[in-house]
């Protein structure tokens, strides 16, 4: 989130972020088409273009003020400021950063639970900033934080960096230093307080600690949560339509796992489980089969082994295989 009550200078950095964000999506095999709708939303926001201009409230009727959420109960501020940027730098970075995070854990985890964490991670990122600076009216902060002005997705962009880097016992570079994969939000947290000026303290950390909290809420609870089932059921026609008018396809399967050219982004941090009933590699992320829709078996949650030659007894037959796919995919 940038800090301040002014706007930003045009550079000529769009075209450098839409030559950036053909170039990824052309080497991948599965466009994510989530992170995709994201990206466009931002920037049209951003430019406002004729048609959209007068439906659009104004920055100044969208910054994320506290004060005002609070005492006007202005809502409008508390889901409409993430998506509003200052100036083509701010909006350029976040979107690169959106672009890497997202291509990532939606190809793992699938469209419909990458766009329910989203949702989920921008409403419990923007609820603990605020909780935050009202909190800290104890200590007489309130001029420092409960009266800030701040705009911008990047507080949804540090809890995606915790929740992505969850599972990663690497290394990664933070701004040129070499950190725990696991902690380098906050790394990054700290580094940019210090070095970048009018940035929104409060705003990066209420996204570290939501993505902290979705962590643990859904470690607590078993199968997908109960957002995700909502937009399951109202997207899944939709994201059916989009796949076949673009050719969204899935990836290839030949005997057992999965193979292709795409880079299968994040499945190893995040683990892979295979299938006892048809034998397909799933992501770490999904609690059922991809490819027959069978329930993965607790006992494989808290581990990212298998065998490589399943029992004949939990195959199943090919009758039963083929009605199952036809049953999970509609065709």
């Amino acid at each position: 989130m940038d800090v301040g009550r002014g706007s930003g200078v045009s550079r000529g950095m769009l075209p450098f972020l839409a030559f950036h964000t053909l170039n990824e999506y052309y080497r991948l095999d599965r466009k994510p088409p989530v992170t995709a709708g994201l990206l466009v939303a931002n920037t049209l926001i951003y430019l406002r273009p004729a048609f959209l201009d007068s439906l659009l409230p104004t920055l100044d009727q969208v910054w994320f003020n506290p004060q005002l959420i609070v005492e006007h109960r202005d809502l409008k501020r508390f889901f409409l400021s993430a998506f509003y940027h200052i100036g083509e730098p701010h909006l350029v970075y976040n979107m690169i950063s959106l672009l890497w995070k997202g291509i990532q854990l939606e190809t793992s985890m699938g469209s419909i639970e990458f766009a329910s964490m989203v949702a989920a991670l921008l409403g419990m990122s923007q609820g603990i900033t605020l909780l935050l600076a009202k909190s800290l009216l104890l200590f007489d902060y309130k001029r420092a934080y409960y009266s800030e002005y701040s705009v911008g997705f990047s507080g949804v962009l540090f809890a995606l960096k915790v929740v992505l880097n969850s599972r990663s016992d690497n290394y990664t570079s933070v701004h040129g230093l070499i950190v725990p994969a696991k902690h380098a939000a906050w790394f990054e947290l700290i580094l940019i307080q210090m070095f970048v000026p009018g940035v929104s303290f409060l705003g990066h950390l209420g996204g570290i600690l939501a993505g902290i909290l979705y962590l643990r809420l859904k470690g607590s609870s078993s199968g997908s949560d109960p957002l995700t089932v909502v937009i399951r059921s109202v997207l899944s026609w939709p994201m059916r339509f989009m796949r076949s008018l673009f050719g969204f396809r899935r990836r290839r399967i030949r005997g057992r796992g999965t193979i292709g050219a795409g880079r299968g982004m994040g499945i190893r941090d995040s683990g892979v489980w295979r299938c006892p009933a048809c034998t397909f590699d799933n992501s770490g992320w999904l609690t059922a089969c991809e490819m027959c829709g069978t329930s993965r078996n607790d006992d494989e949650l808290s581990s990212a082994q298998f065998s490589t030659q399943p029992q004949s007894s939990d195959l199943l037959r090919p009758e039963e295989l083929r009605r199952r796919r036809l049953e999970r995919f509609g065709r």
